[in-house]
């Protein structure tokens, strides 16, 4: 399954960030510093401080060689990874972004966050082209269905709400969840939408009629994040109680937790984010114990 072969020191303060990259092995990282910072895989070690930040960044996106930085001040840059620079800061939020998606058949950029705002961007120009009031408190993160359809967003009130794609129009709001959504996925083939909660619950929703199919008592704490393996039946969350575990992605069997009181290595603190390499050969691992871990699937 997974086994834990590497832990990456340096940052200085908690991390809050991952990205990985369809390039060289590279993946970014990113969080309470004062820098974008880039690992190899291939080398399973630190690169280089890839950009200074004016604020903490909550959350990093890579699309094609772009890399988008989410910070704490409303702002977020765009990073041109063939050009080496930034090549867009855009002021576009008047609280922190926690979560940036892109659109690719639309060729659209999503922003969202404590304002509980989703702003709509050019990938062309950066331009805002649409934007709208969610939630009237913070959207946490976002997930868009894999044919980009529709786009889930996880708020503070408790709520999913499932928005249109093609017009931005509400589609669904799906109420299960006790304390606010912080984290969601879609299944890779559209089988069911998954959520997590500061309940520390995992929700499976069904997509034919937004019914809830499975409730799972799945952390101690909040639910951080939720990322599905890239060709294996397999999804593993994290949590702020410092485990991540992994899960069959069809029947929902827990198969490994990976903790200090479980592995023998792990997380001292909270989990913020967990990212798979492209080729689903690691498993990266960051939260407040500022350390950046790499687990390796064991086929």
């Amino acid at each position: 399954m997974l086994k834990h072969i590497k832990t990456l020191p340096g940052h200085q303060n908690p991390v809050y960030a991952l990205a990985p990259s369809d390039q060289d092995e590279l993946f970014f990282s990113a969080g309470n510093d004062k820098g974008i910072v880039e690992w190899s895989l291939a080398e399973m070690a630190f690169v280089k401080v890839k950009m200074p930040v004016q604020s903490s960044v909550y959350c990093l996106h890579y699309f094609n060689y772009l890399l988008f930085v989410g910070e704490r001040s409303g702002a977020f840059s765009v990073y041109d990874l063939k050009k080496q620079e930034v090549i867009a800061r855009i002021n576009a939020h008047l609280k922190p972004i926690f979560n940036i998606k892109t659109v690719q058949s639309k060729h659209e950029l999503i922003t969202t966050g404590e304002d509980g705002t989703v702003a709509v961007w050019s990938l062309t120009d950066f331009k805002e082209i649409y934007r709208f009031q969610a939630a009237y408190d913070t959207v946490r993160t976002i997930a868009l269905s894999p044919d980009e359809t529709e786009i889930a967003f996880g708020c503070k009130d408790h709520l999913i709400k499932i928005y249109n794609l093609s017009d931005y129009s509400l589609k669904q709001n799906l109420e299960g969840h006790k304390l606010p959504v912080t984290a969601l996925a879609y299944h890779p083939e559209s089988r069911y939408l998954i959520s997590g909660s500061r309940d520390a619950q995992l929700k499976i929703w069904s997509l034919a009629d937004y019914a809830l199919l499975q409730n799972i008592p799945a952390h101690m704490f909040t639910v951080y994040d939720i990322a599905f393996h890239p060709t294996l039946p397999y999804f593993a969350t994290s949590s702020q109680d410092k485990s991540i575990k992994l899960w069959d992605a069809e029947n929902f069997k827990l198969y490994k937790i990976l903790s200090l009181e479980k592995a023998g290595i792990g997380h001292t603190h909270s989990i913020n984010k967990i990212v798979w390499s492209n080729d689903g050969k690691y498993l990266i691992s960051t939260g407040d114990d500022k350390q950046v871990m790499i687990w390796e699937m064991e086929s």
